[in-house]
């Protein structure tokens, strides 16, 4: 019996230990439904949060034209893909999450802290490294999503994402070479 007892707390602790560990809107719509969609989602939402939120501060603070440039499409383009997936979560009672992750507040710092070739050279490098993932991830839903209207917004939305990640690419080369 005492043996029972401590196996189920210490599994309600380690359950406890992993909902802590998301987000609030993540952890209550994800353990409602489970559903790979969902989660796919809010990740997207979080993600596309975080390159317009970078995005801006590389359109004011990069050194060289082609790096502002990239970051001012950042926001245009997730901007829009923000707002189409938005009104998408909503038909489904999903709330979005609406601060940036703690990743991406630090990333946010850091680059606030940068100037000039140094700021060029780790926004693009992790632009490249954040498309690199963008890209397996929107490919992943838009094959073997369940949900037809997130499967198509998925699909819709890849096309951009692998030319953003070509743009990186070239961009993170030539800063790279600059210096």
């Amino acid at each position: 019996m005492k043996r029972a007892l401590f196996v189920g707390s210490a599994l309600a602790l380690a359950v406890s230990a992993w909902a802590q560990s998301r987000t609030p809107t993540t952890r209550n719509v994800v353990a409602r439904s489970g559903s790979a969609d969902i989660e796919f989602i809010l990740q997207a939402a979080q993600g596309g949060m975080g390159e317009v939120e970078l995005g801006r501060v590389a359109s004011q603070q990069a050194s060289r034209d082609e790096v502002k440039k990239f970051g001012q499409r950042m926001v245009d383009d997730h901007g829009r893909g923000d707002e189409e997936l938005k009104a998408l979560a909503q038909s489904r009672g999903i709330s979005l999450p609406s601060d940036l992750e703690p990743k991406q507040k630090a990333l946010k710092d850091r680059l606030a802290k940068l100037t000039g070739a140094n700021f060029d050279r780790t926004y693009m490098r992790n632009m490249v490294a954040d498309h690199k993932m963008d890209v397996a991830e929107f490919r992943r839903e838009a094959t073997s999503g369940r949900d037809p209207e997130v499967k198509a917004w998925a699909a819709k939305m890849l096309p951009t994402l692998e030319d953003h990640l070509k743009e990186a690419q070239a961009a993170n080369r030539t800063t790279a070479a600059a210096n």
